[in-house]
């Protein structure tokens, strides 16, 4: 009976450290607080973004598309709103993605004791940040009503399908979270 629970207890904590292991998103959104968002029932993708994500990786990748439109339709669907099957839906959406390269100087050593000595080295971390903006308008002004971005490392993302899979969809999903609840 010990040992059944010791097992239960270490798989419950294994799964809690995983869980809080798991690569920190930014996300962050701007509403326009006039707006009364419960008369917005429909949707549409509006017109494809022209601007490069600044990254081959992505910008061959039919993959990455496909998946960041499929995420944005669930969540959108989640709350309430239809994919337009007219002409003249409510709302417009629109994303765009890109990546630039970052540089992170790494004091976490110093800063929680890791070091043991009062000389520890700062290392420059250099690494591929990616960032989703979605844009949503109203379609019949084209007046933007929200907007969401999320940042995130990328570079294990681009060589892993599930892994961007699953980082799309929280990714997004954390977004939309922002969206006002009258939706």
């Amino acid at each position: 009976m010990a040992g059944h629970f010791v097992r239960i207890v270490g798989g419950v904590v294994a799964s809690a450290f995983m869980v809080g292991c798991a690569p920190a998103i930014s996300v962050s959104s701007h509403v326009d607080r006039t707006v009364d968002f419960s008369r917005y029932h429909s949707f549409d993708w509006g017109p494809a973004d022209a601007l490069p994500t600044g990254d081959p990786r992505l910008d061959r990748n039919p993959f990455f598309k496909d998946h960041v439109q499929g995420a944005v339709e669930r969540q959108l669907r989640a709350r309430g709103l239809e994919l337009s099957s007219s002409s003249t839906p409510d709302l417009l959406i629109h994303y765009h993605a890109s990546i630039a390269q970052r540089f992170d100087v790494n004091r976490a050593d110093r800063t929680y004791g890791y070091c043991r000595t009062g000389d520890c080295p700062s290392d420059i971390v250099e690494y591929d940040a990616g960032t989703l903006v979605l844009d949503i308008m109203d379609a019949r002004t084209n007046m933007l009503l929200w907007r969401g971005w999320a940042q995130n490392n990328v570079e294990d993302m681009l060589r892993d399908e599930n892994r961007m899979a699953r980082i799309i969809d929280r990714a997004v999903k954390q977004m939309l979270t922002r969206l006002p609840r009258q939706l």
